[in-house]
This record gives structure tokens, C-alpha cells and sequence, in this order.
């Protein structure tokens, strides 16, 4: 081989690819520590390097690739949203001092995401598989107008079947039935099963499909909601898919541990909004009507705000909501998470907390169903130790609960990881909790956790082996493009 003349071509594939794409991350102005690691990936690897920026690099929440406008659902949120800023601060809003305490993060998802704060709920913590599906199939049961269901993993395995069954003979009932399923997460369902329901007047449609030659628009930006809704009055989200896993466990991983949440009452109304917004950017379709949308009671109950985070929307507001209830703790910050991947601001966030004197309290898995994320979860370890944040490995299984706990108040359970592909590139869905008997109920939770975890000690921590920490740091290094 002539090395003269390979040279000279890798050098002209590296200015026609590499520079220009290189240049067009730059002027993305996103944060340094993507930049650095994209612009790397393409300096080392330029052509494979560009393939993979296409696929999974571009940036489009600027680009408002998605769009909600023309849900009509969502005039009458933004209304009653911007009634409530103007209202937060005069006395006839009939709210507790648990509620007022957390008037900066209230009136945050106002701002960034249109998330009105609804009082009339009931809302109840369903932990694992076996509580939340029978919660689920007893929910469906009662339907008697609609049923909407929007999942990122829906298998067809029994539990599929399962809700399959139950769905087809509810739409045989004259039940209205529509499902969306995310393309990527529920690639395993087959036309047979899909056409069962299409058959059965069932309407289903996968979310973004991922098809060339759009493919590189969309595989990056997934739907990773899990909503549940049953004649706009009772509403399902958090951890857990459609799947025989969160009842079976897995293989060399055990017991699959989640947390589901179940609410009945005014802020189902707002999450029908955020599937209505979905239904529309799929088929353009508008969901209006009493039918849909009940009128709000506005009764006294658990204060709920339901948030929704994604490509579609302008800001990153779970990720603002995480980052300004974590600052703003007294006492302690207890989360859970499957994957430990945080933005730098979450990371800063968690580390001045701690600093400061809260009790910063964080429980991931050591047995993972994904090994790089594990072990970029594992490169977080030692900095938020020599923080003073305890750290927590997770020993009967693998756990998935998505909740953060703050000061006896205020609780969010939802779809979001604490990672970079949930707090700003996926389709989220967090229900923000303000009542002290709810965070009780919480913590009592997470202590059970806590007791079937072990704590990780600095010391232990920097004793390992150098090539644990070899293949962590590699894996951080590749983290902001996850």
C-alpha cells in the first residue's frame, strides 16, 4: 500500500467531514463537556465518528423539530396556568404552608412547562410490578368511555397478552382505546399482535418510527413516558413498562424493583394533555371535549404538578425542577435511580447540597441491564463520596424506581432518570408531589431500599483494582453523548 497516497486521502475525507461537522457542533453552543467529547469523537474516528454524530448528535429542541402547536388542549392549561403565577401570592389561593414552602418550584413548572398545580387528588404509591398491574387491570376494568395508554416498552410476552386481551374485549364493549408505543422501545412487536388490536378497532401507532431515510431525524429522541389514563379520571406513570420483567426479574440480574404511582383526580386532566399532545404530533388528530377533559374540582386533596419534558418543549423543565428543589433543600435529599449519568449542573446541585449539611442520600444498582451506563454511573461514585454524599449500592436485584424525596414536603416519582438522555434528549413525565403524608409514605419506602443496599465508603471506593477505574473513566468520557 502506498501510505503516501492513503494519507492523502484520509486527509480529505478528514477536512470535508470531520472540520465542517466539528464547526457546526461549536455554533450548537451546547454545554462543553458534549462539545468536547463530540469534536474528539471526530477527530479520532472521522468517518465513522460522523455516521454516529448523525444518528445520535443532533441537536433539535432549537430547531423545534417538535411542535405542539395546534393541540387545542393545551390553550386552556396555558390560561389557567398564567392565572395561577398571577395568583400564587394573594391569599384566596387555598393552599397549606406545605405547599407555599415550594412556591419557587411551583412557580417554575408554571414558567417552563405550563404545569398547573392541581389540589383535588388522591394519590397512591404502587411499588413493584404485582401492585402496579393489578392496579392497572382493575383501572381498564372500570373504563367506560376511553382508555389511553402511551408506553416506551409494551413486550409481547404474558403481560402483554395480558393487557391485549383485556383491551380488545373492552373495545368490544364500544370502549374507545388508543395506544402509542415508542418505535425503538416496543421494536419487538409483531404485525400478528398489532393487527389483533387494529382488528379489534383498537388504534395503535408507534412513536417516531425509525425508518430511513429519516432515521437520523429520529432515533435519537425517544419516548421513554409511561402513561396510563382511564376516562380522564384516573392516571397512571413512573418506572414501569409493559413487560414480563417487572414481574419475573431477569437473569443474572434477579428481581426487578420499581416505583408506579396511580392518581385519581384533577391532575389526570393535565396528563391527558400531555398524551393529547403526543396523539396529535403522530396523526394530527385533536382529543377535545368533556368526554377527555372533566371539568376540575378544584377540591382539597394532594397537591399534584404534572411536568412533561422533551424535544417538544422550550425549556428542560424537569431537569430546572431537579436542579432547583435539590439547591433549595434544608434537610435531605433522598433519590433513586437506575442510572447515574447527571448534567454538570445536577452534579454541582448534589455536591453544594451536601457541602452545605444536607443529608444527600442516593441509591443505584450494582447489577445493571445496561453495562456502559453502569459503569458511568460507578465514575460518579467517588466525587459525590469526597462530597459527603452517601452512595448506596442496591443488593436484592436490580432497581429502577425513578423518585426524589426533599424535606419531608416534596416528592417526585416519574419516568426521568437521572441521566443525560433523560434530562435532555427523551420524551419525560414526572408527577411533583407537595403533602407531608405522601412523603412519608415515600420514605418509608426508601428506607425499605436502603436496608437491602449497601453503603459504599471512600475508602473501599479508591482501593479498587486500576483497570475498574480505567474502564469507568472511559465510559464518563463517553457519557454526555448517551
Amino acid at each position: 500500500m502506498d501510505w503516501n497516497i492513503f494519507w492523502r486521502i484520509f486527509s480529505l475525507v478528514f477536512l470535508v467531514t470531520a472540520i465542517p461537522v466539528a464547526i457546526m457542533i461549536i455554533l450548537e453552543k451546547r454545554s462543553p463537556f458534549k462539545t468536547i467529547a463530540w469534536i474528539l469523537v471526530l477527530i479520532l474516528i472521522p468517518i465513522i465518528g460522523l455516521v454516529f454524530y448523525l444518528f445520535f448528535g443532533q441537536e433539535y429542541r432549537k430547531q423545534k423539530l417538535f411542535s405542539r402547536r395546534g393541540v387545542k388542549s393545551l390553550s386552556r392549561i396555558r390560561k389557567l396556568s398564567t392565572k395561577q403565577l398571577r395568583e400564587i401570592n394573594q391569599t384566596h389561593l387555598k393552599l397549606d404552608n406545605d405547599v407555599l414552602g415550594k412556591k419557587n418550584i411551583i412557580r417554575l413548572l408554571l414558567n417552563n412547562s405550563n404545569s398547573l398545580l392541581t389540589t383535588g387528588n388522591k394519590c397512591k404509591i404502587l411499588n413493584n410490578g404485582n401492585e402496579t398491574f393489578e392496579a392497572i387491570f382493575e383501572a381498564v376494568q372500570t373504563a367506560r368511555h376511553h382508555i389511553h395508554l402511551e408506553y416506551y416498552i409494551f413486550e409481547n410476552d404474558k403481560i402483554g397478552n395480558r393487557l391485549k386481551d383485556l383491551l380488545i374485549s373492552k373495545s368490544k364493549e364500544g370502549i374507545e382505546v388508543r395506544i402509542l408505543v415508542d418505535d425503538v422501545g416496543s421494536w419487538g412487536l409483531k404485525e400478528k399482535f398489532l393487527n389483533q388490536l387494529r382488528n379489534s378497532g383498537i388504534e395503535i401507532y408507534p412513536f417516531m418510527e425509525v425508518r430511513f431515510p429519516r432515521l437520523t431525524s429520529r432515533v435519537n429522541y425517544r419516548n421513554h413516558r409511561k402513561i396510563l389514563i382511564v376516562d380522564g379520571k384516573i392516571g397512571f406513570t413512573g418506572g414501569i413498562n409493559i413487560a414480563d420483567r417487572y414481574l419475573e426479574g431477569k437473569p443474572k440480574i434477579g428481581p426487578w424493583r420499581d416505583t408506579h404511582l396511580q392518581i385519581e383526580g384533577d391532575a389526570v386532566a393535565t396528563m391527558q394533555v400531555i398524551f393529547a399532545a403526543d396523539w396529535y404530533f403522530v396523526i394530527n388528530e385533536n382529543l377535545t371535549g368533556k368526554q377527555y377533559f372533566p371539568p376540575l374540582s378544584e377540591k382539597q386533596g394532594t397537591p399534584v404538578q404534572i411536568s412533561a419534558s422533551g424535544p417538544d418543549s422550550d425549556w428542560k423543565s424537569i431537569e430546572q425542577a431537579y436542579f432547583s428543589s435539590i439547591l433549595n433543600a434544608k434537610e435531605y435529599v433522598y433519590l433513586t435511580t437506575p442510572y447515574l449519568m447527571p448534567p454538570q449542573n445536577i452534579v454541582s446541585a448534589l455536591k453544594t447540597a451536601a457541602l452545605s449539611g444536607v443529608d444527600v442520600r442516593i441509591i443505584i444498582p450494582e447489577k445493571s441491564d445496561a453495562i456502559t451506563p453502569k459503569w458511568c454511573s460507578f465514575s460518579y461514585v467517588e466525587q459525590f463520596l469526597e462530597a459527603g454524599i452517601k452512595i448506596y449500592f442496591y443488593q436484592k436485584g436490580f432497581i429502577h424506581s425513578k423518585t426524589l424525596l426533599i424535606d419531608n414536603s416534596f416528592s417526585t416519582i416519574g419516568t426521568t432518570n437521572l441521566d443525560f438522555r433523560s434530562l435532555e434528549t427523551n420524551f419525560e413525565i414526572n408527577a411533583f408531589i407537595y403533602e407531608k403524608k405522601f412523603a412519608r409514605t415515600l420514605l418509608k419506602h426508601f428506607n425499605e431500599d436502603l436496608r437491602n443496599s449497601r453503603e459504599i465508603k471512600l475508602n473501599e471506593w479508591t482501593k479498587r483494582m486500576w483497570h475498574f477505574k480505567l474502564r469507568e473513566s472511559l465510559a464518563h468520557i463517553v457519557s454526555p453523548m448517551y
